[in-house]
Order: C-alpha cells, then structure tokens, then sequence
C-alpha cells in the first residue's frame, strides 16, 4: 500500500511538474502556437458541455474498441497457430513480416480505395496494422510453452476445449498482457489517422476541422481529452491485468 501511495504521488508530482513547465514556456513565448494549459483546459470544459467533444471522444472509443477486438483475436489465432507449427510459420512468415513494415499511412489508404469511405474500412486498416504485431508475441508466446504440460494433457487426454483453458491460455496470458498493451497504444493512434483521412466524426475529425482553422488550442484540448481517456483504461483495465498475471506465473513457479 505505501509502494502504491509512493507511486502514485510520483507521478502527480511528475505531472504538476510538467504543467508547470508548460505554463511557463507558453507565458514567456506568448504566441497561438503554444497556448497555456489553463486555456486547453477551459476549452476541453466549454467543448465538453456545449460542444461534440464527449460524441466524438464515444464515437472514437467505439472504433478503438472494434478494431482492437478485432486485431486481438485474429492476430491470437494467427500467432499460435504459426507458434504451433513450423510448416505454416515457415509458409506465412513473410506475409508477417511484410504487414510489420508496410506503413500504416499506406494500408489505410489502400482499403479507402477498395472498400471506400466506410466504417468497415476504417476497422479493417485499424485491425490490419495491429494484427502482425499481436501475431508475432503471441508467436514468441507459443514457442516459450512447456513441453511438459503438453505431455500432460496428452497423458490425461484432455479435449482440445479443456486443453485450450488449463494449458494454452494460462501459459500465454502474460504475452497476451503485453500485446494487449502494446496493442491500444496503436491502435488509438492509429484510428485517429483513420478518422483524420476519412471519417465525418470522431476526434481525428474534430482534429483535422481545428488544425484547418489553425486552432491549437482545439488540437491540444482534443488530444489531451482523449489521451485522459486512454490513460484511465491503461491505469484501471490493463495494468491490473498484467499485475494479476504476473502474481499467477510467480504463484505457479
């Protein structure tokens, strides 16, 4: 408990020290271009109760959530099946690789064109840069299982559902963590270029409108609004995961 107060006051000390640097900076530079935090702040409050910014903050979280399911379970499946077997990891490790370093600038243009500017484009090049990535740990993941407890659930028999629950998940959890991790620091990213490039809403959109209008403080004020958004999912949902895990891998040992 005094680990987790001493942490926490770490990093709100962290955090006031920054705004405070901030404050400072936009004071002596005095320009649009890098309004104060109490300005961003009075905007994201005005934006928040008369404005778009809670429907397009929704609209934008929608979009993360589908395409994030999505890149997760597809790139799951993909990266244990080419864990479980060389043949198929020998076959389709280029595809891999190649999805790994095609930009995602390129992908999300690509399935503009073919799909058009559509909803189920946008999840579809979302997911497709993300899927590679999740393949690849939880790859790395499936090579790493015990041989032992294959063993095991072949002695015993087990069907492959109960082999799925007791063996393969529980061994994989803590790569599954990280991707998930990694994963919704992408895709947010990522679906915000999505919007900015062809969607009507959300707050790529609302970016994009304010960043025509050369308002900076709309820009910051949408970004920092989201990314609080995003935080709050990383420091309630996913870090706690992770620090579950871990205590289950180390109770397990």
């Amino acid at each position: 408990m005094k680990l987790l107060s001493s942490g926490t006051a770490a990093r709100a000390a962290s955090l006031v020290l920054l705004l405070l640097a901030w404050e400072t900076t936009a004071t002596l530079a005095h320009s649009r271009s890098l309004p104060a935090p109490h300005a961003v702040f009075a905007f994201i409050a005005r934006e928040a109760t008369g404005g778009d910014l809670v429907s397009n903050i929704a609209i934008t979280l929608a979009r993360v959530v589908v395409s994030f399911v999505v890149a997760m379970a597809l790139g799951c499946a993909i990266g244990v099946a080419l864990g479980r077997s060389r043949r198929l990891d020998t076959a389709f490790d280029t595809w891999v690789i190649v999805l790994l370093n095609t930009p995602a600038l390129v992908i999300t243009v690509l399935c503009y064109i073919w799909l058009g500017l559509t909803e189920a484009a946008a999840v579809l090049a979302v997911a497709l840069n993300k899927i590679p990535t999740v393949a690849v740990l939880m790859r790395e993941g499936t090579r790493a299982l015990s041989p032992e407890l294959d063993e095991m659930a072949n002695a015993f028999r087990l069907s492959p559902m109960d082999r799925l629950r007791h063996v393969l998940i529980p061994q994989l959890q803590p790569h599954l963590a990280g991707a998930a991790r990694s994963g919704l620091a992408l895709v947010w990213k990522i679906v915000l270029v999505v919007e900015l490039l062809g969607r009507p809403n959300g707050v790529g959109y609302a970016i994009s409108v304010y960043f025509q209008l050369f308002d900076v403080t709309a820009v910051l004020g949408y970004s920092l609004a989201f990314m609080a958004v995003m935080l709050a999912i990383e420091y309630g949902v996913l870090q706690p995961y992770e620090a579950h895990v871990r205590r289950w891998r180390l109770s397990a040992h």
